[in-house]
């Protein structure tokens, strides 16, 4: 292991914990548990034209200290994306048919993808980062459309927007701009970079 110590994600996405795994971290899994459809609220109500950015930061800030109250000093990482298109945010799917929707909705169009991450420590946040990038659609047949559902099944929920690029997610792709890890769900240049800072892995 190339780590000090141990991290924590405050996440149930399996390649956000794969990818950190990957990096050479030691990782336990500890998905925080707050009901995000109130947090959004919350957000929404107080300042409803809120930059992109800054939703997904919250968000991700929000899931790292509600279990880094509970963790003694372990440092715990949260991550949120946020799907921007025309200046609608887009949540996960939460059926195949709503993925359909949203995948049709987004075929032959250009869409942003921010993504989020924060890390904190005894209940606060130490560090809040977001990137985003850009992902133009081309325009699959209804076809095509039919058979990515198909392979995808209950995945399908769960990413927002529908689609995996690590996997047959990237043939709904004719240009992608951006990190490829900031697509995937961490930016993780800059997560290891601050990381490294904390002494958490040897430089």
């Amino acid at each position: 292991m190339m780590v000090r110590e141990k991290v924590v994600l405050a996440s149930a996405s399996k390649i956000r914990a794969q990818m950190l795994k990957d990096a050479g971290l030691n990782v336990e899994i500890s998905p925080a548990t707050i009901d995000e459809d109130v947090v959004k609220a919350a957000i929404f109500k107080e300042e409803s034209d809120m930059p992109s950015a800054d939703f997904a930061e919250i968000l991700a800030q929000s899931k790292a200290i509600s279990v880094s109250e509970n963790r003694a000093g372990d440092l715990v990482i949260g991550a949120d994306q946020i799907l921007v298109l025309d200046g609608e945010i887009f949540d996960k799917p939460r059926s195949k048919d709503e993925a359909r929707d949203q995948l049709v909705t987004l075929r032959s169009k250009t869409h942003k993808l921010v993504t989020a991450v924060a890390v904190a420590r005894h209940g606060g946040t130490i560090c809040s980062y977001s990137a985003s990038a850009e992902l133009t659609m081309r325009d699959f047949s209804n076809t095509f459309l039919g058979y990515y559902l198909a392979e995808m099944g209950e995945d399908i929920t769960s990413s927002v927007g529908g689609y995996k690029l690590e996997g047959s997610g990237v043939q709904l792709f004719s240009k992608i701009e951006g990190d490829y890890f900031t697509i995937l769900g961490l930016p993780m240049l800059a997560l290891l970079e601050f990381l490294r800072g904390e002494d958490a892995l040897y430089v």
